[in-house]
């Protein structure tokens, strides 16, 4: 069985979530839209998947492989524009091919998640909140290996390090190697993505902190999706550029370095941010 997947292109409702990786591999709780769709197809009987990108598909192509990670041929095609799952069953279907899913997941756009239809992610930075928001109840799945619930609503993942005098309010979704430390409070309703770094007395609410970006102590984020240096508030719909590293930055090594673990990088990331960040995390307290 076949079926095809379309990389959303430009929109201008999530500009700024682009800026790092194509939408379709922006993580949503620790996994791209992509890969949510490939597991959701591969469950349906999928056996050959195609992938059309306009948007970067080098980086597309770099995220999924061949897709022997999901047991599933997978190729990515490179298209000139986005097409409508009209046009390219039009263009990609053809009567020598192996049988094709039925639709409508035999093409899908990636404007949303499998088995939330209605939760649309790129229309706006409040619908993508949103969608995170009403996937999180469902995410604690058993291929999330070492993911667990600390209380009802409050899961984190695979080496996770918080102070013991943090706090941690559901719900909320704490991704794999994120670093709290002493006095923060996270929740309700935020999501730490991978590698994270929340300083000592922060607050993050109602919002989304990225893969390896660092907030700073004493700094508020509320109704936000914040990502390295760019701070999205989703319920105003505006965007600004964070300058000041003290408040919130990306830990982002230069291009051909490796990444190494955030706990090693912990003094670079101190002497960029300044002396204010004087306590070590987890030297005092023990990680919950």
């Amino acid at each position: 069985m076949k079926a095809l997947l379309i990389c959303p292109d430009e929109r201008a409702g999530v500009t700024a979530l682009a800026e790092y990786a194509p939408l379709a591999i922006v993580p949503i709780l620790g996994k791209s839209l992509l890969a949510y769709w490939l597991e959701h197809l591969v469950a349906l009987g999928a056996k050959e998947i195609q992938i059309l990108a306009v948007d970067r598909p080098h980086h597309v192509r770099a995220e999924v492989g061949n897709g022997a990670r999901w047991g599933v041929r997978v190729s990515v095609q490179s298209e000139k524009r986005e097409l409508t799952p009209e046009e390219a069953r039009s263009k990609h279907q053809t009567k020598h091919q192996p049988p094709w899913l039925p639709a409508p997941h035999d093409v899908v756009l990636l404007d949303h998640l499998p088995g939330l239809p209605t939760a649309s992610l790129t229309s706006s930075y409040a619908d993508w909140f949103a969608g995170t928001l009403a996937l999180m109840p469902h995410a604690c799945t058993p291929d999330r290996i070492g993911v667990r619930e600390l209380s009802p609503g409050v899961r984190v993942g695979l080496r996770v390090q918080v102070a013991a005098s943090a706090k941690l309010i559901a719900p909320c979704w704490i991704g794999e190697h994120a670093l709290i430390e002493a006095g923060a409070v996270i929740g309700p309703n935020a999501v730490l993505e991978r590698e994270a770094f929340v300083a000592r007395g922060a607050h993050v609410s109602s919002s989304v902190i990225g893969a390896r970006t660092f907030v700073g102590e004493f700094t508020e984020v509320r109704n936000s999706i914040a990502w390295g240096h760019t701070l999205v508030n989703w319920e105003r719909d505006s965007c600004l550029k964070v300058t000041d590293a003290f408040l919130l930055c990306s830990l982002e090594t230069p291009r051909g370095r490796p990444a190494p673990a955030i706990k090693s990088e912990l003094p670079r990331v101190r002497e960029q941010v300044g002396p204010l960040l004087t306590s070590g995390f987890g030297e005092s307290e023990p990680p919950r």
